[in-house]
């Protein structure tokens, strides 16, 4: 791109430099929407702030999102900053900037959220708790964000909590995440003690009137004589991180010379938007101190569309090739469709990251997945859950379409005539599911569009129906997951459901040859019913399924009654013997019967088929199988024995245990049926520091020790009165 070309069209209002898109993401309880909301407040977006434990944040807009106190979507919201001196030398003092913020959810059920919102963003705010310091959560965010390459500055948050330890917390950071982390801002004081912050790049004292109960009151001043020694020692460890990896200031720290502030703020700026560093900042969201500092260096450090790497697509159906895609108003339109919500006023809306050009309503888009074009009725910018209607986006706008058909999380939205595939956001696969059906029959329609707008909106839930048991199944990351989906098609779609676990698609198999006889022979005046067949069974390889033979010599059952009787055979086998299981790897061969002139007819001789093959079954020492998965387990070391523990407790079989990557691999062969509500144990046994993915391997025999249980809820329960 030409350096001497402008890249902002003249149409827009804000440069792309005084931009910037960050999400706000931690581990769940560490105070982001808190944050969030402060920020809003402190920018004028609103005017009186909300409290998470009173349900009225702005990002929190979801009725489940306030009754429960947590982050379930993510919110996109836009304010503005204009940095203040206050004595303090600034980068952009008087500069009104934009800034787009997403607030993410913490927990681990809705890690997609994070997912999707990492991949479109410029630079994040990592929001850590003073007392926990890295959270089991914090580590998965952290490692989305390296993922997609995301700069990140820090916070530490609740300084005012009885046990926190800013040290503690960088420390941390450092050990558990890897990270090149190091104080921008200290604490003056902890705890009911902590008052302000001190600015190490400008050795100056930010101190808080404690009165002030919405902290827009404080005093920038020389540094308490108590702190001067801590502040000049943070100081000196600051540079000499930064000189570790920035050449200029390396060259004044080799040649003595005094570093300016500025030099110093904008090496900072320079090795954060590379993420060769990680500034970090403390406060209390909550008793509203140290949050202008955070905007302002979010301002500061976080990058602009314009000082991160352009985006890097294909050729729609060439992987290999390789495009870039550049910050420019003046280019060819491309966007990332990241996000897709159901809107009860607008309908459906597509949230979209615009990499290049502008897009404005009328225009026409092309989707390279679908190959098919749309018109742009309706372009919104979104305030949490409110919608503003705009005429145009700009390159690094993320914004939002209305009436878009065929459009998936992750497809690219284009110029015709720049065809272009950007890199989607990928997803975990569902961990747990669980079997639901509507309560009346009226439901049953609403269910299923429910069900679908849904799952178009979250890549991580799906809902099929299972061929085995006919049961309608939904699956997702967790517990919490599941049951905000419920809650979501009551509120919104008006449809109650019952819910429970899915059965187990058990089978049955013969472990020894057997033959068997079956007769069927009505007589009740007039012409009768008569069919005799007879079986020999055997067991076949495992893996061979059925085989089923005509081995009738001489006639005793004629041509035309041998398929009726093999219909008889396959329909016994599908409904099973034992416990109504369908069964596998038998073998069976038709070896003799007899039939009557008059009496004998097709359905006869499936009657018999069937009762030949049951009668061979009970002769055959039939066992039941049970499906077994192969689970591969994802811990710290400390937490292995207490893993292996409850694996062998669910009647797991350890297959390997492999050290790698400063993680522990365990690979083991678990039952299904013991599978259930493992999403929950193995983040309870472990913080919520493992993971673990499963699939399907093979059927092995039902332990006698638990069969009788299986059998007895197999057995057809009488109806109620």
């Amino acid at each position: 791109m030409d350096k001497g070309k402008s890249v902002n069209s003249p149409d827009r209002q804000y440069e792309m430099s005084r931009t910037r898109n960050i999400g706000i993401a931690a581990h769940i309880d560490a105070g982001k929407t808190t944050t969030t909301e402060r920020i809003l407040f402190y920018t004028g977006l609103i005017h009186k702030m909300g409290d998470v434990d009173d349900g009225n944040t702005v990002t929190d807009w979801m009725d489940q999102e306030r009754e429960r106190g947590i982050t379930i979507t993510s919110a996109a919201t836009t304010c503005y900053w204009t940095q203040k001196e206050d004595g303090i030398l600034k980068t952009f003092v008087g500069i009104p900037h934009r800034i787009n913020i997403i607030d993410t959810p913490g927990h681990v059920d809705f890690t997609a959220e994070v997912e999707r919102s990492m991949r479109v963003l410029d630079g994040a705010v990592a929001v850590f708790c003073g007392v926990a310091g890295v959270q089991p959560q914090s580590e998965t965010v952290w490692r989305q964000a390296t993922k997609y390459k995301v700069p990140r500055i820090a916070f530490v948050n609740k300084m005012d909590r009885t046990g926190a330890n800013f040290e503690n917390a960088v420390s941390e950071m450092r050990k558990k995440l890897g990270a090149y982390a190091y104080p921008i801002y200290i604490p003056i004081g902890k705890e009911d003690y902590f008052t302000g912050v001190i600015d190490l790049v400008n050795q100056k004292a930010i101190i808080y009137d404690v009165a002030d109960e919405v902290g827009l009151n404080y005093t920038v001043t020389d540094i308490p004589e108590a702190d001067q020694e801590r502040a000049k020692f943070a100081l000196d460890e600051l540079i000499d991180a930064v000189a570790n990896k920035d050449d200029e200031i390396a060259e004044l720290v080799i040649e003595e010379k005094p570093i300016d502030a500025l030099v110093l703020k904008q090496a900072i700026r320079r090795l954060t938007c590379k993420i060769e560093l990680v500034p970090v900042l403390c406060g209390s969201a909550f008793k509203k101190r140290g949050v202008q500092p955070l905007v302002d260096a979010v301002v500061d450090y976080l990058p602009s569309p314009l000082d991160v790497p352009p985006a890097v697509g294909h050729e729609p159906g060439e992987p290999d090739t390789r495009i870039e895609v550049h910050s420019d108003d003046n280019a060819k339109f491309c966007s990332l469709a990241f996000k897709l919500w159901t809107d009860p006023f607008v309908g459906k809306l597509v949230f979209f990251r615009v990499y290049s050009g502008k897009l404005s309503k009328g225009d026409v888009i092309y989707n390279p997945r679908t190959k098919k074009r749309d018109r742009v009725s309706r372009v919104m910018m979104i305030q949490a859950d409110k919608r503003i209607e705009v005429q145009t986006t700009f390159a690094g706008d993320i914004a939002a379409l209305v009436g878009l058909r065929n459009i998936t999380t992750g497809d690219t939205l284009c110029d015709e005539d720049f065809p272009v595939s950007l890199e989607p956001p990928t997803f975990p696969e569902p961990v747990i599911s669980m079997a639901v059906e509507p309560k009346t029959k009226a439901d049953r329609d609403k269910m299923s569009e429910g069900l679908q707008r849904l799952a178009e909106e979250d890549p991580t839930f799906r809902c099929f129906t299972n061929e085995e048991t006919g049961q309608l199944i939904i699956a997702g990351m967790g517990e919490l997951h599941l049951e905000i989906i419920r809650d979501r098609l009551f509120r919104e779609f008006k449809v109650e459901a019952n819910s429970g676990a899915p059965q187990i698609a058990y089978r049955e198999t013969i472990t020894r040859a057997a033959d068997g006889e079956g007769k069927f022979i009505r007589q009740s005046g007039g012409r009768g019913q008569y069919g005799h067949a007879c079986v020999k069974i055997e067991p076949n390889g495992r893996g061979k399924g059925i085989e089923i033979l005509n081995k009738i010599v001489g006639g005793s059952i004629p041509k035309e009654f041998i398929s009726p009787v093999i219909d008889g055979v396959e329909e016994a086998i599908k409904g099973g013997v034992l416990a109504n299981y369908q069964m596998v790897d038998v073998k069976v061969e038709i070896v003799d019967g007899s039939f009557h002139e008059v009496d004998s007819s097709e359905l006869a001789f499936k009657m018999a088929g069937i009762f030949a093959l049951k009668d061979a079954v009970k002769k055959a020492n039939p066992v039941l199988l049970e499906p077994i998965m192969k689970v591969e387990v994802t811990t710290p070391e400390e937490y292995q024995g207490d893993l292996l523990g409850d694996l062998n407790r669910r009647r797991g079989k350890i297959q390997s245990i492999e050290a790698k990557n400063n993680a522990t691999y365990l690979y083991a062969e678990v039952p299904l049926a013991e599978m259930f509500g493992y999403a929950t144990a193995i983040r309870s046994l472990s913080k919520g520091r493992a993971s673990y993915s499963m699939e399907p391997s093979h059927f092995e025999q039902v332990p006698n020790s638990i069969l009788a249980t299986i059998l007895d809820s197999a057995k057809p329960k009488p109806a109620r009165a």
